[in-house]
């Protein structure tokens, strides 16, 4: 094996060996659900292929069935209007204080 060949090598074991699985490192670190998932996937080919198959057959589940499917259709449109409202109210708040920053600066409105 050449010179090249051997150092890839080398810094694949050593990512493998520090617990680097392909995802972002600067994420690696972050707690939670999705920082655990890394060492799911990084177990046996036949338990990858079980996480698979469950994730699927759950997709296949959600997507044949109508009612549930109108359920999180319904839930994601509520979801998106309270965020929307939350911003149209945060935007309205930025607004109000912007004009009593400018009230400020100018000196208006004082008796």
């Amino acid at each position: 094996m050449s010179k090249k060949g051997k150092a890839k090598k080398a810094r694949k074991a050593a990512r493998l060996a520090s617990g680097f699985s392909g995802f972002n490192s600067a994420n690696a670190a972050a707690p939670g659900f999705f920082s655990e998932m890394g060492a799911w996937l990084r177990k046996r080919p036949s338990e990858q292929f079980l996480v698979g198959a469950v994730l699927g057959a759950a997709a296949v589940y959600v997507l044949s069935n109508e009612e549930l499917r109108a359920k999180i259709l319904k839930g994601g449109i509520e979801l998106y209007g309270s965020v929307a409202g939350g911003l149209a109210e945060l935007r309205e708040q930025m607004a109000d204080i912007k004009a009593e920053i400018e009230v400020e600066k100018t000196g208006e409105g004082l008796p």
